[in-house]
């Protein structure tokens, strides 16, 4: 069965890269309606954006979506993130300004919000789309890929010359609440030397060091309190990873491989996915299906611990 949220959940911050405050409440939706973002400041055009892979502009820094007449909503992959992990299906996103806030740089605040509130069953049947052939795009060294399997495994590795960081790689199964559970509360994090040429450019003007995004220089991590994880970088690398494939726009069955990859290179992953004739299906969730799918069986007690 499809899902949607008992009642509306609402978060207040400001967005990474704009620095502009926003509000945004996920509200509840009927079924078959899909994942759509409303930008409740906007009056004079179309204000409601689909959270689909088609409607994604190309970004370096986040994902960002956009409908015909030009609106847009940026850093959306980790609700999007939230909102696979948690098997929330149906749900109007409405937000006051064009990027998400960051919050602690993680998706765990959206997890406990919804799973705080809990989800609704309806009566439409869950489908899944099931990858049937393997599909990969290249770029120099990095490359995704997306290949057959019973459910939605991410196996991500990533390599930064900064000793702190350095080699790092993951594989899980998302299956069982793994998401929520192993991944959600990991930060966006980037080097020193980074973040010294977004400001340059006027970029990062809401990012706080320590508060929402862990900055790694050489051999140190310079937000205090450290690490979440050892691997805290890969961990949230692939909790980018199933944001961005939520934008296929239901649960998919496959094995995702990303080295090096990013928003954009996954996006362009899908694109690929739907342009391949025979490589994908649409399957009615059998209750088998269903129960390997992110989502499954999580209830409020799984809501990570908040942490500062």
């Amino acid at each position: 069965m499809q899902t949607t949220l008992k009642s509306a959940v609402t978060f207040e911050g400001t967005g990474l890269h704009t620095g502009l405050p926003a509000r945004m409440t996920l509200r509840p939706a009927a079924a078959e309606y899909g994942v759509w973002f409303h930008r409740t400041d906007v009056g004079d055009c179309d204000a409601l954006i689909p959270a689909t892979w088609d409607a994604v502009e190309r970004s370096a820094l986040c994902t960002r979506i956009a409908n015909a007449d030009g609106v847009t909503v940026s850093t959306i992959e980790h609700v999007m993130a939230a909102i696979a992990g948690t098997g929330l299906n149906n749900v109007v996103v409405e937000i006051d300004g064009p990027e998400v806030p960051i919050l602690d740089g993680s998706a765990a605040p959206f997890v406990n919000g919804i799973l705080a509130r809990g989800l609704r069953r309806q009566t439409a049947p869950l489908r899944t789309l099931q990858v049937l052939e393997t599909v990969e795009v290249r770029e120099g060294a990095a490359f995704a890929r997306l290949s057959p399997a019973t459910s939605l495994e991410i196996d991500f590795a990533i390599e930064f010359p900064d000793s702190a960081i350095g080699h790092q790689h993951k594989s899980l199964n998302m299956a069982n609440g793994t998401f929520v559970h192993e991944l959600c509360d990991s930060r966006t994090f980037c080097r020193q030397i980074d973040v010294d040429q977004m400001h340059a450019q006027g970029l990062a003007l809401g990012g706080a060091p320590g508060v929402n995004a862990v900055v790694f220089d050489g051999d140190k991590v310079l937000s205090p309190g450290g690490l979440r994880h050892t691997d805290e970088p890969v961990r949230h690398k692939m909790l980018d990873a199933l944001g961005d494939l939520a934008l296929a726009g239901a649960p998919l069955l496959a094995r995702y491989e990303g080295h090096r990859a990013g928003h954009a290179m996954t996006n362009a992953l899908l694109r690929k996915l739907f342009a391949t004739p025979g490589a994908i299906r649409w399957v009615e969730c059998s209750s088998a299906m269903a129960a390997r799918l992110p989502g499954a069986g999580l209830t409020r007690h799984d809501a990570p611990a908040r942490v500062s």
